[in-house]
């Protein structure tokens, strides 16, 4: 990942500005400690801090056309390009830079070219002919993108809000699938997939096209000129995109200079799930495996650099995040520039818990619709910040674009959960890479039962956190809360703690409306709560809050208090679990 700033009709143009700008940009140099660069056009900044992936040599930005009157900043990965530039042959190219296709297809098509791109991306454009400009964000966000305005009618875009947040005196997250016109001064969506309106598609399933549109997803995901690996959990998602990675690391250009051999990734605390299962994942797969301890002290430790570089303060991503981003150092360490992850999969497929409890086909996809519409205030903002922090790049090949529509074109009533006929959470992703001939996983690994990525680290982790912030968080300050937090107002001492950070770094208004709210159970949308009356009682984000449907909810380490949720015990769903578990 790389580190965008730009920044359109300032009123002053004088040296100090240009030292802010760079000085802000500097605020970005985690995401890129490779080069920095800086175009100034009049009263118009774009600035760059780069992380090199593809063509480290000659792809510094700003990037420009033949005669430099189109500059772009971008952050990000055109999967595409080498396809693109054969549409551009008129066109002379200045470097190997995947990013360079985005301002000649500009030159070609005008602002009407952004769907042509595959990848993921966030990219400023200026057109200095006109002084008009630009900006985008790739169709589900993966990578960040914020927009701000001064009280000089400036208009401000960066990667991060840290960069931006102390000039702007209004700013807000860039929507996914949008592009901003100067011309137009407005947003508008260039993103229009079918799924988008939510209507409940009828496409039967077909194994053999989600496995392949899935494999095409890893495989142009590889694309790469430095050292790079797969961050393995042991669960599902995760062990799907080592399995397919694997199977192709002969075929790559970088496998001459990188070897063939798959790296992986796990981290956890001692004897924690994800530990176990990724350990006997990579061992059949035959990766190169690295296995990172992390203590609960070590991460609550992190906690205030984790909130800073994440720039959020809803509970389930700071848990989430905090392991994350302690082995994306650890990674980085060893040399390694770019993984693979598997976030997307549980919005796509309804693969969290409490998808068990959806009443109908027809919510089942809204769920999933929704899910995925706000992946960018959630698991990719994870994703994308937590490697970042420390320059890492993380790429996501369950949220390609081609794949998103396929899965999305199936009839749910294939996704829902089914116990009576066997079938346990994502069961059509499951039974689609249950190869006899050529098993791409063990069957028991293949079937196992979701753990969201807080919980699958160590159970104990999160109720290390719980307890820390019992401790520094009073019950008299947790009484009053909505005086002091009155918009989204934190409604546990955990959820408080981590405001009273978030607020430390970013204490405007704007800044805690880029965080969303509402109530939630094992990462449900609010709507979802609905689906069970116990949940209001229990608003954890934990997959195992989704009480009578994880195996291991809750069952030996609840208290009393929990314990009285549901009809004085914690309930399960009879045939559920032990399906879950066993399904082979």
């Amino acid at each position: 990942m790389c580190g965008i700033l730009a920044v359109f009709g300032c009123i002053d143009n004088s040296q100090a500005k240009r030292s802010r700008i760079i000085e802000l940009s500097r605020r970005l140099r985690h995401r890129g400690p490779d080069w920095s660069g800086l175009h100034c056009h009049g009263n118009c900044y774009l600035a760059h801090q780069r992380l090199a992936i593809v063509d480290p040599t000659s792809g510094d930005q700003p990037l420009y056309n033949e005669d430099k009157t189109v500059v772009v900043t971008v952050n990000g990965e055109i999967y595409n390009h080498k396809q693109l530039r054969e549409k551009l042959k008129s066109h002379q190219f200045r470097t190997g830079s995947d990013c360079e296709v985005i301002a000649h297809l500009y030159e070609e098509y005008g602002e009407d070219f952004v769907d042509m791109l595959d990848g993921m991306f966030s990219f400023v454009l200026l057109d200095t002919r006109d002084n008009s400009f630009i900006a985008a964000r790739d169709a589900i966000g993966i990578t960040p993108l914020y927009i701000g305005w001064g009280l000089d009618g400036s208009v401000w875009f960066a990667s991060e809000m840290k960069a931006l947040s102390d000039d702007c005196e209004r700013f807000m997250s860039f929507l996914p699938g949008h592009i901003y016109s100067s011309k137009q001064g407005a947003l508008r969506r260039w993103y229009n997939p079918p799924w988008f309106p939510e209507q409940i598609p009828s496409t039967p399933y077909d194994p053999i096209l989600l496995r392949e549109t899935f494999k095409k997803a890893v495989v142009k995901r590889l694309m790469t000129d430095v050292p790079f690996g797969v961050l393995l959990s042991g669960g599902l998602d995760s062990s799907l995109v080592a399995a397919v990675a694997s199977r192709h690391m002969v075929e790559l250009e970088a496998a001459c200079q990188w070897g063939t051999q798959l790296h992986t990734f796990c981290v956890g605390l001692k004897g924690s799930p994800d530990l176990k299962a990724a350990r006997e994942v990579a061992d059949y797969l035959g990766t190169r495996h690295h296995e990172f301890h992390f203590t609960v002290q070590e991460g609550i430790d992190a906690l205030e650099e984790v909130i800073y570089h994440i720039e959020t303060y809803d509970v389930t991503t700071i848990r989430a995040s905090t392991p994350m981003f302690l082995m994306s150092r650890k990674i980085k360490s060893l040399g390694v520039k770019m993984v693979l992850s598997g976030e997307g999969s549980d919005e796509i497929f309804g693969g969290y818990l409490y998808f068990h409890k959806a009443p109908n086909k027809e919510e089942f996809h809204q769920e999933t619709c929704q899910k995925i519409k706000s992946l960018h205030l959630y698991d990719c903002l994870r994703a994308n910040k937590s490697t970042s922090a420390w320059g890492l790049e993380a790429r996501v090949p369950f949220l390609d674009k081609e794949f998103i529509n396929v899965a999305m074109s199936i009839d749910p009533e294939w996704k829902l959960i089914r116990p009576d006929l066997g079938r346990i959470e994502k069961w059509i992703l499951r039974n689609a890479f249950d190869d006899e001939q050529n098993p791409y996983l063990p069957k028991h690994i293949l079937y196992r039962q979701k753990e969201q990525f807080s919980d699958g680290v160590g159970y104990s982790w999160i109720d290390g956190l719980k307890d820390h912030a019992n401790k520094q968080v009073t019950d008299a300050m947790l009484m009053n809360a909505s005086f002091i937090y009155p918009e989204n107002t934190p409604t546990t001492k955990e959820a408080y703690y981590y405001r009273s950070i978030f607020e430390k770094f970013f204490p405007k208004n704007a800044a805690r409306s880029t965080v969303p709210g509402g109530p939630s159970v094992a990462c449900s949308t609010a709507k979802a709560v609905e689906w069970d009356a116990a949940w209001s009682k229990n608003p954890d984000p934990s997959g195992r809050a989704a009480l009578g449907v994880h195996a291991a909810a809750y069952e030996e380490e609840v208290d009393a208090k929990d314990a009285n949720l549901i009809n004085g015990s914690p309930q399960k769903l009879p045939g559920i679990v032990e399906k879950a578990t066993t399904v082979v």
